[in-house]
């Protein structure tokens, strides 16, 4: 018989009755067998319900660890990810600020070097108008001096403290000359 057919419980075995034949068993014995057959049965169901019971609590809490095993798997995954992820975009965004970076540079070194330009023509054009200024000045001076000089070669005569006297230039004293002045002076020995 299997045991799906045939349930055997504590309480069968102990209402179970038997024919009295004429070579039968001791009623005594059979009766003792059967109590404790019916206690032992009873034990073993209790047993069972409590190992089913602490198996069903064991399979709840197997099933949490795997979800619980399973999200973090996943949430491990994600974490992988998002740091892949964010790794990538930080080299992207690295890489973005040293080009920007290199042509912000680019952009200055071009900038200082027409400025540096402009300045050095600007210097030059300074340079050629202070030598022209200096060469005008120095063209002026020798124009004053040359007309000072013809002017005073020119004048044969000068007059004298007596009225009506004139005497020649060269029997009179010679005036001491006052000399030019130093800037003058800068200007035309350059």
């Amino acid at each position: 018989m299997s045991d799906e057919i045939f349930r055997l419980t504590p309480l069968d075995v102990r209402k179970t009755e038997f024919r009295k034949t004429m070579r039968g068993y001791d009623a005594m014995a059979v009766e003792e067998f059967r109590a404790r057959v019916a206690d032992e049965l009873e034990r073993v169901l209790r047993e069972r319900l409590t190992l089913e019971e602490r198996a069903r609590v064991l399979d709840e809490l197997l099933a949490d660890y795997r979800q619980r095993e399973k999200a973090m798997n996943d949430a491990l995954v994600a974490a992988q990810q998002l740091r892949a992820e964010t790794k990538e975009q930080a080299e992207r965004e690295a890489q973005m600020i040293v080009r920007e970076a290199e042509a912000d540079a680019e952009r200055r070194l071009d900038r200082a070097r027409r400025e540096l330009e402009r300045l050095d023509a600007s210097g030059q054009e300074m340079g050629q108008k202070h030598a022209a200024y200096l060469a005008s000045l120095r063209a002026l001076v020798d124009r004053q001096k040359a007309e000072l000089e013809a002017l005073a070669q020119s004048e044969a005569l000068t007059f004298g403290k007596i009225a009506g006297t004139i005497t020649p230039a060269a029997e009179q004293p010679a005036a001491p000359r006052k000399s030019s002045p130093k800037w003058i002076k800068s200007i035309v020995e350059e």
